[in-house]
């Protein structure tokens, strides 16, 4: 009970701190798995303040920003918190694990599972990408991914597109495939393929590549943009999470989550364990 109580001293009053303070709160209740009060972030401007200053923390126990996901990238989702464009997070170097790792169901403060991909920047070039065409010829890879994103705010709280700014997204852990070449596939077989998601041994939903804005590179599209409005690009070496395929999903204890990319390079998959 102390310690709880000493979670809510400390996250009482978010809503009146400043970016620092707020960050703090957050990186306290990240590090801790614990929910956090949702702050009142008065835009998104700040929002992103506020996440810069929460990554800065994050990369003492994380390591270095290592890329970004690309996050609501369905027109339904965006038309519920009320935008029409996606939100941007920072991946960080331990974040990522490996296709088969095991960890807990209870990996944050409130987690979630979800089917995804990453691509991976060639060259500096991508951020002058104005096609889907123009961005395929400076990737260099495509990764089965799944994305283990954390909503870290307290349920019942307001989760606005400024809250998830905030909060990265809801960057927490992630588990990667083996990296295909894109010299071995084409772009259009992202948009093409199908994605099968397995709980255990039951197939929980099969979803079209293209969900992901009609096409997952036009994540990277939008993210190039968005970068470049906040003075930044992408560099060779970044990774990208495209967005979530189908619904997000409850991590159970004593299951194994697996996604199959049907159509993509001989059906590639990732995995994940839960205990």
């Amino acid at each position: 009970m102390k310690k709880f109580a000493v979670f809510g001293i400390l996250l009482f009053g978010l809503a009146l701190a400043g970016v620092g303070a707020v960050a703090d709160a957050l990186y306290v209740a990240f590090m801790a798995k614990v929910p956090a009060v949702a702050p009142k972030v008065a835009s998104l401007e700040e929002a992103y303040r506020i996440q810069d200053a929460f990554v800065e923390r994050l990369a003492v126990p994380l390591g270095p920003v290592v890329g970004y996901k690309v996050g609501l990238t369905s027109k339904p989702v965006q038309k519920k918190f009320g935008i029409d464009h996606p939100l941007r997070g920072q991946l960080l170097e331990k974040m990522l694990l490996k296709s088969g790792a095991e960890v807990l169901a209870r990996f944050g403060a409130r987690p979630i599972a979800e089917a995804d991909l990453l691509v991976r920047v060639r060259d500096a070039g991508i951020n002058e990408a104005r096609t889907i065409a123009e961005v395929w010829e400076h990737l260099d890879a495509v990764i089965p991914f799944i994305e283990l994103p954390d909503l870290l705010v307290r349920k019942g709280d307001p989760l606005t597109a400024p809250v998830i700014t905030a909060i990265n997204v809801g960057a927490r852990l992630g588990v990667t495939g083996a990296a295909i070449p894109t010299e071995r596939i084409a772009a259009g077989d992202l948009a093409a393929m199908t994605v099968h998601v397995y709980q255990g041994d039951e197939e929980v939903m099969a979803v079209p590549g293209k969900a992901i804005l009609g096409h997952p590179l036009n994540a990277v599209l939008w993210l190039v943009q968005d970068l470049k409005a906040d003075g930044k690009r992408l560099k060779p070496g970044d990774l990208v999470s495209l967005g979530s395929l189908g619904r997000p999903l409850l991590p159970k204890p004593g299951t194994e989550l697996r996604v199959v990319y049907e159509g993509l390079f001989g059906n590639q998959e990732v995995s994940v364990r839960f205990r």
